[in-house]
Order: C-alpha cells, then structure tokens, then sequence
C-alpha cells in the first residue's frame, strides 16, 4: 500500500484556522488532518501561511497574514520580541497564558502520567507578569566598530542589540547599559567565538529584590581587563548602589557562560536578598531562583503540602544552596539536605548559619546514592521533598524515596512531562497524587512550574 503524502508541500501558502496551541505556545491547525505548527498563531484565529517545513506527520509554517484576530491577542510591548529568543508568548493576554500552562499540566498528566484522577489546579500567577527577573546574563558582541549587548536571536548566536528587556528588573537594564557604554569608552574589545579573541565575553547583573543589593560580573577570556581600575571607578560612580563588582574568566571554547575563576575586584564576593523571613548570601555562581516573588508562592505552597507540625523528620533531595530546605526547617524537626554540587552546599550551610538555623544538615552527593546511606544508618524521613532538574527523578533516587516510606512526598519540578512520568512510577509504588499546583514562574515564557502533594496508600 502507497504511504500518504502530506496534503501540503514546502513554499506553499494555505488558508489556516488555529484549533489550538503546543506546550511552546505555537499554535495549532490542521489541513485534511495534517498538523501545522506556526509561532504566533492563537486558537480561533484565521490566517494565511506559509509553509516552511515538511515531516512525514506534521508539518511548521510561518504566519504571513492575520484574518481574524483572537481577542486574547495583545500587542507585545516589548520591540524585539518576534526576533529575541527570550520570551514566547507576549503575544498572549495574561489570563490566555495561565489558561494555556494549566492545559499543559493537564495533558501531561493524561497523556504520560494517565494519571486523570489527578485534580490540576488553576495557575497561580503574578499580580504584574512584568520586570521579575532579578538576574541577567547578557553576551557582549561587536557591530559596526560598537560593543552592543543583548539576547540571542532564536536558534542563533546573533545577538540582538536591545537598550530594554521588559521581563528584567529595570536597575539591571540600566546597569548592563551602564557597563556596556564604559567598557566601550575605554576599548574594550568584545569576545569573538569563532577566533577566540577579544576580552568582555558576558554581562552578568544580580539585585536583590528586597534589598536592592546590585552584583555586577564581568565575564572575560582574559585574566588581565585593561584600564580595570578607571571601569569599576566608572560603575561605582554611576551606580552607587553597587555592592560587588567581580571578574570572571572563562578562557574556554564553550557556550557555558562562567569559567571556574572568579575574583573580587570590589566589595563583596556575596549580596543578599530575602524570601519570606530567610536571607540568602548569593554569589556570582549560586542557583537562586530569578523571581522572587513567585518562589515565595511557590515554596508556600511546598510548606502547605508538607504539613509540618514541628515533629518531622525531612528530607530534601536536590537541596541546591538550602532555599527550600530553609522554609522547612521553620516547621520542621530536623532537615537532612542532599547536592551534588560542592559549592551548593557551602553557600546552604552559609546561609543556614546566617539566619540561626541550627535544624539543617546539608550534605554533599547524589541524592540516590545518599539516601539508602541514610536509611541504613535508621533515617526514618516523614516527608521527603524533591525538585530536581528538567531532567526529573533518577529511577534509582524513585527507588530510593520509595523504599524510605515517608507518609509524604513533596515533589516540586520544572517540567511537566518528566513530573508526570515521575508521578507514575511513585503511583505504581504504593503512593497517591492527591494534587497538583501549577505556578507561573516565568510569565511570558512557555514555562511552568508545579507542585505535587503524594500521600502514601
């Protein structure tokens, strides 16, 4: 029997009208059955495209022209978000957005997790989707003789030059501006990948929301940043507020952004910021959530399916540098936290030192090795709370909770698709899914952070 060929070929232009949207945010129609899938499309709307690419199920297209508009459609206000890779789904109005995330969650849950019993929350979201981030990494590239800085161009190493980015805290605009102009003044050159020269790889800028503590870090190939002295004389004259200035080197052919050397070249190797009642020291390389605001929602929502009562033993696996097991140890017994990475670990103790917290015990390793350790040594954990990687959960870490027992698991993740996949396999072992909470994390991206309540059958 002759296989079908697709009903459209490449270059062609057809009539479309969106049925619905990917987990990307692209939206979603079909010709005799076929699927396109075209970026800036939403439900309900008709459109002429153009067909870019052909696969043997579905196909992508470009939309050229808009004949009927959602009324969910909204103007981005930012000006360069058809070409930035930063964002997705400005396009969107906000309540479209939540809607949009919650049917991911839902459909992961169905699809990968065949886990329909499982209620799926509405999103929570921001008061003001806007401005959130409190941390930026920008590459530093040349253009007509010019440093210019900015994100780059989707599936591409071209940056686009950009003097705002609305889902930035403003100082940190400002500050990469600032850095940008001063580094320019005095010649600095600008990193080229392809012959590994030049010296100023990436701006890098941290604030503390609650405190307005401001970190600069200056990624460089070289050891040496010429005219270093008259630069950070310049940032501190332009922006007083500046607490840390620091010097990254990375010499390495690699899109990894920090290098292992860092140096102090002013003020302090750590600012601070603050969730709920907890200070955080945060260094150049510390994993710190980048809105604030919404992992207080987040880790509340954690505590609230934790349900602590001052009597429990915890467990947090993929502990980072303490933020989650912090919050718990308010309410628990005793916090047992497990990291692979060293320096997570120090900065974890470091900051449980620095809020008096004598209840939390961090320990480098992987989780799934640490914790049949513990088990063995009469670690009996009441909760187990875990939030790995896009990744999700190593099968033998899985094992591991599992034969542990706790009456409870807490699992928070970052991705919808290996959460349900995870979510399955601890269903199979004797643990229920009571329900889940999804959190905008990063309003006007695709993504979607969730919380899971499992109690033990």
């Amino acid at each position: 029997m002759a296989k079908s060929k697709p009903p459209v070929q490449k270059n062609q232009r057809v009539e479309l009208t969106f049925e619905d949207l990917t987990h990307e945010g692209d939206g979603v129609g079909k010709i005799d059955g076929y699927p396109l899938f075209v970026p800036y499309g939403l439900p309900g709307e008709k459109a002429t495209v153009k067909v870019i690419k052909v696969k043997k199920n579905f196909g992508f297209g470009k939309l050229l022209d808009l004949h009927e508009k959602s009324p969910e459609r909204v103007e981005p206000p930012c000006n360069v978000f058809f070409q930035c890779g930063g964002c997705q789904i400005q396009h969107m109005s906000y309540d479209m957005q939540l809607e949009m995330k919650q049917k991911q969650v839902k459909a992961a849950m169905r699809k990968i997790g065949h886990l329909e019993h499982v209620p799926v929350h509405p999103v929570k979201g921001m008061k003001d989707p806007w401005r959130y981030r409190n941390k930026v990494q920008m590459p530093v590239g040349e253009r007509n003789g010019r440093l210019v800085a900015g994100f780059y161009q989707k599936r591409s190493h071209n940056i686009i030059d950009m003097d705002t980015c609305v889902v930035q805290d403003e100082s940190n605009d400002r500050m990469v501006e600032a850095v940008r102009r001063i580094a320019e003044r005095y010649g600095t050159r600008a990193y080229d990948e392809e012959n590994n020269r030049g010296v100023l790889r990436h701006i890098m800028v941290r604030t503390g929301q609650n405190t307005k503590d401001v970190m600069v870090v200056l990624v460089t190939r070289t050891e040496k940043l010429p005219n270093q002295d008259e630069i950070i004389d310049e940032i501190r004259d332009a922006y007083p507020s500046v607490k840390s200035i620091v010097q990254n080197v990375n010499p390495k052919r690699t899109n990894v952004i920090l290098g292992n050397d860092t140096k102090v070249l002013y003020g302090e190797e750590y600012i601070y910021d603050t969730i709920g009642d907890i200070t955080f020291a945060i260094s150049p390389k510390s994993f710190y959530q980048v809105n604030p605001t919404q992992t207080k929602t987040l880790y509340d929502q954690a505590l609230e399916y934790a349900a602590l009562t001052g009597k429990e033993q915890v467990i947090d696996a993929y502990c980072g540098i303490g933020t989650i097991s912090l919050f718990l140890a308010q309410n628990a017994k005793k916090v047992y936290g497990v990291e692979v990475v060293p320096e997570a670990v120090a900065d974890a103790k470091a900051n449980a030192k620095l809020n008096h917290i004598d209840n939390a015990e961090f320990y480098v390793g992987q989780a799934e090795k640490v914790m049949p350790w513990w088990k063995s040594q009469g670690l009996d954990p009441d909760v187990i709370v875990v939030d790995p990687p896009r990744k999700g959960c190593d099968e033998q870490l899985l094992q591991s909770m599992m034969e542990m027992e706790p009456e409870r698991i807490v699992y928070v993740s970052c991705n919808p698709s290996t959460l349900a996949r995870d979510l399955r396999t601890l269903e199979d072992g004797g643990y229920e899914t009571k329900e889940v909470q999804p959190v905008d994390m990063f309003p006007q991206t695709s993504h979607v952070e969730c919380v899971s309540w499992l109690e033990k059958k």
